[in-house]
């Protein structure tokens, strides 16, 4: 995509959060890798009113923090910066605050192998981050961290992030991301799940392999 495209991908995206039930108001935000820039979703802009060229740009390397934009970019732009930074394969990154997430967040709890879906962010659980501010560099090193072999996170109090090689795979993992949570949550309510074990976890990541939206 030409830089054109790319934006209007994101602002695309940015309203499929709410569609999907990613996100509520103007809550969320999305990050796409383009070349040697992020662009970001502005912060507290509505996404249906948003515009491509509203979105901002950042250098992902040099000037830390540097922006370019007729809007600022997302209060969260530094886990989005520091993931893109050091994970290089991460071609976009969806943070939101959809229900069933934000639910096990709240509870500070990870999401455990309950079904092998569980297997399509990188391992047998999903890790809850501990707490800290939104858009604080604290909050970003505790992301990282979680995200540690894993493509997606929860985070304590707070909500969710998904990363993805491209902008439509980290899109289909959040949608799986917070069917999960959903499942899990829904199993908590009749005794709780039975979990997979370390050698069936093992057999579905080999088998997710190339597996899903590209």
């Amino acid at each position: 995509m030409d830089e054109a495209q790319a934006r209007r991908a994101l602002v695309e995206a940015c309203r499929s959060l709410l569609a999907l039930g990613l996100s509520q108001g103007t809550s969320g935000n999305i990050s796409l890798r383009h070349g040697d820039t992020m662009l970001i979703s502005p912060s507290a802009t509505p996404y249906e009113t948003m515009q491509p060229e509203q979105v901002a740009a950042m250098p992902i390397e040099g000037d830390y923090g540097a922006w370019s934009g007729p809007l600022c970019p997302s209060t969260e732009w530094r886990f989005h910066l520091d993931i893109l930074r050091s994970r290089p394969e991460v071609g976009a990154v969806v943070h939101g605050h959809p229900s069933f997430c934000t639910t096990l967040a709240i509870a500070r709890r990870e999401i455990p192998a309950c079904h092998y879906m569980i297997a399509a962010f990188g391992g047998g659980d999903v890790r809850c981050a501990p707490y800290a501010p939104f858009g604080s560099a604290e909050l970003s090193a505790h992301a990282l961290r979680a995200l540690e072999g894993r493509n997606a996170c929860l985070l304590a109090n707070h909500g969710m992030i998904v990363c993805g090689s491209s902008l439509a795979r980290a899109m289909w993992l959040a949608v799986e991301l917070e069917a999960l949570a959903r499942q899990y949550c829904q199993s908590l309510a009749i005794g709780g799940p039975v979990l997979l074990s370390g050698e069936e976890i093992t057999e579905a990541l080999a088998r997710f392999e190339g597996y899903g939206v590209k």
